[in-house]
């Protein structure tokens, strides 16, 4: 029996008085006469479960917010562009002014049935995620093929797209369509990327011929893209058969792209047609387009322009240089531990809040925003000191007491 119909049977039927049954039960007398008052106006009603669901809720995300989510939802998957709630989060934010939780969009969108469960995909806590320390120190390439469309709308050839991406920043660094992927091809490709951003420290790709030889099982020699790589040091690298997520994150690329491709009502009929449409995609994923893989959600360009750049034999990770993130607090400053000793860095009270992206070598560092790559300091480290002034001018001497 409950505590509630213990309560009032003591009261209503016993006549015990009200002060009474609180101290025998150990509750307040103001729930006794509460219990009371139920069961003299509703009956048996009086016992049934109440819910605690509070009757306003002023933190409660607006009618017309929850109509923005849905409609964003709707637009960005119509145009074949991520619908995430991550990503959605960022449009609101920065499009709209309005700030809600990943969390809280999510809990919308399965409200609105705009959600598909998928029981059968592995949690993301199970996945082994790696990433390159710093832009060009990796980068990752992979064709896929994709079909014209006849000026009659009938399906038309096949013709295959390369793409070569940045592994730290995901930026697509050129995305060519061909009537076919050859060894020259791949050459070209490269050759230009690198003329454009530089000679990268490792590539990574699949054992497909066009891009190595070596692991053929013939006499050995390279071909064009491997001589080429052995000219100016570059390592290369090249993921195990039947092992796909070695090379995931162009996988995805390729993925997201061609979904992009799909949604757009005019199909290309032609090569030059398809390259216009790379061409739009591209400028809007490097440039406009959140990845919520980066740090803040970042552009994979602005993650591209944050860091310095590794070059060919050059080892990122030497034990003199590293990578810290950190968050500037409410007094202005970042921590950083060097020869065992922790210092602080005065950024200033201005970005509190700011994530940033610290690069040290040896006693130089840079701080970086992590959104947007913007430089807040550059300067060399004084061990010998805790606090590492910004060098501003400071504001007016305060009155002496007298």
């Amino acid at each position: 029996m409950s505590k509630a119909r213990l309560v009032i049977t003591a009261v209503v039927l016993e006549g015990r008085s009200q002060a009474e049954v609180a101290r025998t039960y150990g509750v307040s007398p103001g729930w006794v006469s509460k219990l009371v008052a139920r069961y003299r106006s509703e009956g048996e009603a009086a016992f049934e479960p109440r819910s605690r669901r509070p009757k306003t809720s002023p933190k409660a995300v607006k009618a017309s917010v929850v109509d923005q989510i849905v409609e964003l939802r709707t637009k960005l998957s119509s145009a074949g562009l991520d619908a995430g709630p991550d990503t959605i989060r960022w449009h609101l934010e920065h499009h709209h002014g309005i700030r809600v939780s990943s969390a809280t969009i999510s809990r919308y969108l399965a409200k609105a049935g705009l959600v598909t469960p998928q029981p059968q995909k592995k949690p993301r806590s199970s996945y082994i995620r790696f990433e390159a320390d710093q832009p060009n120190e990796c980068w990752q390439s992979d064709f896929t093929h994709y079909r014209l469309t006849t000026r009659s709308g009938a399906p038309g050839p096949h013709v295959e797209i390369l793409s070569w991406l940045d592994d730290h920043s995901r930026k697509a660094l050129s995305v060519t369509a061909h009537r076919r992927i050859t060894g020259r091809t791949v050459l070209g490709c490269f050759r230009e990327a690198v003329a454009i951003h530089g000679v990268p420290a490792s590539t990574l790709t699949d054992k497909g011929m066009v891009f190595t030889t070596r692991l053929a099982g013939g006499k050995g020699g390279r071909n064009a893209l491997e001589s080429e790589l052995y000219r100016l040091g570059v390592q290369q690298k090249n993921s195990r058969p039947n092992h796909p997520t070695t090379c995931g994150k162009v996988e995805r690329f390729q993925q997201t792209m061609k979904k992009w491709l799909r949604a757009q009502p005019r199909q290309p009929s032609s090569i030059d047609e398809l390259q216009a449409l790379i061409d739009e995609f591209v400028d809007n994923y490097n440039e406009r387009r959140p990845h919520r893989s980066l740090a803040e959600s970042s552009t994979p360009t602005a993650a591209y322009l944050a860091r310095p750049k590794a070059g060919a034999g050059a080892g990122a990770s030497a034990p003199h240089d590293r990578v810290r993130r950190d968050r500037v607090d409410k007094a202005g400053t970042v921590t950083l531990r060097v020869h065992g000793k922790l210092h602080h860095i005065g950024i200033g009270r201005i970005h509190a809040g700011t994530h940033v992206i610290m690069l040290v070598h040896e006693l130089h560092v840079r701080v970086v925003q992590a959104a947007t790559g913007e430089l807040l300091r550059d300067f060399t480290l004084d061990p010998t000191r805790d606090y590492q002034p910004t060098g501003a001018p400071k504001g007016p001497a305060r009155p002496r007491k007298s």
